[in-house]
């Protein structure tokens, strides 16, 4: 039964709309939590704190001296961080706090009409009460409480400031009325130093709904990365050859999708690449008959042939040694990657393999300045067949381009579960641009072919073949000041 295929795009929409339901659910939640309070808005905050410190302030400006009024502003000033003043709004008297000029716009703002003072039930309404405080009904303190009428803020600048003003009524010595005035609230932060805004409850519950949101996407993000790194492991793999790889394409959405395009991918070159070396392997086997009936049949015509011909058969029967040669690697090559997922490995003493393998392709070069500095006990879980083959290809190329230049080092040690065998030579090294291509089939360092080199550039395709084969890789890198290093990393044990 073929499973419902929903989008990657849809999952992400819905999980953003369930992600707010849940958000939402968790702060309605928190709400009936009652040591969790949640903040109002914050020109609500703002408005409740000023209003309440107005308030406090007025009771006890009231019938005050001025000195005392300022005295009192002062004392507030101090404990809120800001600087207060109170204004007639009429006269635009400073009746208390510190003197200091007042922007325009604050000027402005002072002379403005304030809201009506709000009737109080128990001496409006009724007919023929007077207004003044001598004739007004008392509260239980002796007079009525006077409250804040409007609350503005504004910001002035050159240098920035910024205002809160409180419209109040207060009672003033000589006066029998109330004065409209306004209680003025200063600052150089746009919080008030926390009378104005204070950002922390709101910091809190956006701290909150982020670290909810994160959580309840960390599911989502955590699989959809998770299954991203695989695919990314998977292409890695078939870019180097190793086509055993599969990737998970059960998924309903592109990534689904794009899992089974990986796992034709690698099908489809798997099929490619063994078919291309099957064929490789079937043309070398197939022209290795007639190149042997050639070189005997070059044999027998050296020694019939008159002496003045003779150079022309040792250059043919060069050539065909050279073709030979050339179809020898074309078998190794294709047979390195057939046989490469069929190889049994076993625990191969490093050491004496080295040795044998310096010891036959050392013929006619210094054996001595061969250093091997490999421990006795070292071993490798890999192919001896393949790494006696891949060893000697290098060794063979280090002596024939750098065998003159200096020593050359085999070296070995263990970092964990792996041994790293490293082939070290004094010789010119190879350009930067080529050590990517070094290990490519058919690569050559020489643009022309020639005897002296002769190859095909399949050495070291070989090498990584077999080194592969074993579960293992090869680098190289130069030296500074010069010469080439060919890495080998293998594994200690069965992986």
């Amino acid at each position: 039964m073929p499973f419902l295929r929903i989008s990657l795009f849809t999952r992400i929409v819905v999980w953003s709309f369930l992600n707010v339901l849940f958000v939402l659910a968790m702060l309605w939640l928190i709400s009936f939590v009652p040591w969790i309070p949640l903040p109002n808005t914050p020109r609500i905050d703002a408005n409740q704190r000023i209003e309440s410190v107005a308030n406090l302030l007025i009771q006890e400006l009231a019938d005050k001296t001025l000195t005392e009024r300022d005295a009192i502003l002062a004392r507030y000033g101090n404990a809120y961080r800001v600087t207060f003043s109170i204004h007639d709004n009429d006269t635009g008297d400073q009746l208390g706090g510190e003197v200091r000029p007042l922007p325009a716009p604050v000027t402005r703002e002072l002379r403005k009409a304030p809201p009506k003072e709000p009737p109080d039930r128990s001496l409006t309404g009724l007919p023929g009460l007077p207004s003044t405080r001598q004739d007004a009904l008392p509260a239980p303190g002796g007079r009525l409480p006077a409250r804040v009428l409007g609350i503005f803020s504004l910001t002035t600048h050159n240098p920035t400031h910024y205002w809160v003003g409180a419209r109040v009524p207060i009672f003033v010595p000589g006066k029998p009325e109330r004065i409209r005035a306004t209680l003025l609230a200063s600052s150089d932060s746009p919080s008030g130093n926390g009378l104005f805004f204070t950002p922390w409850p709101w910091a809190t519950a956006i701290t909150l709904m982020v670290v909810l949101s994160m959580l309840f996407w960390l599911p989502f993000v955590s699989r959809l990365t998770r299954f991203i790194g695989k695919m990314t492991r998977a292409t890695e793999h078939i870019a180097d050859e190793r086509f055993d790889v599969r990737v998970n394409d059960q998924r309903s959405d592109e990534l689904g999708r794009l899992g089974k395009a990986i796992n034709h991918l690698t099908e489809r070159l798997s099929g490619f690449v063994t078919g291309q070396r099957r064929f490789l392997g079937d043309i070398s086997h197939e022209l290795n008959t007639p190149l042997a009936r050639m070189q005997v049949a070059l044999g027998i015509l050296e020694d019939r042939v008159v002496p003045a011909h003779r150079a022309y058969v040792t250059d043919v029967q060069e050539e065909v040694q050279l073709m030979s040669k050339l179809v020898t690697e074309l078998l190794d090559y294709s047979k390195a990657g057939i046989k490469a997922q069929a190889v049994k490995r076993e625990n191969v003493a490093l050491k004496p393999l080295a040795q044998q393998v310096i010891a036959r392709e050392s013929a006619g070069y210094d054996a001595a300045a061969i250093a091997v500095e490999i421990d006795d006990a070292l071993t490798v879980h890999a192919n001896a067949e393949l790494l006696a083959r891949a060893l000697g290809n290098v060794l063979r190329n280090t002596l024939h381009y750098a065998g003159a230049a200096g020593p050359i080092t085999l070296a070995a040690h263990q970092v964990s579960e792996q041994v790293s065998l490293r082939i070290v030579d004094c010789g010119p090294g190879v350009p930067e641009a080529a050590l990517n291509k070094l290990f490519d089939p058919f690569y050559r360092l020489e643009t022309d072919r020639a005897r002296a080199t002769g190859g095909a550039g399949l050495g070291l395709a070989i090498v990584k073949s077999c080194i592969e084969a074993c579960q293992g890789s090869v680098t190289a890198r130069n030296r500074q000041p010069h010469g080439l290093e060919v890495i080998f990393t293998l594994p200690t044990s069965e992986k």
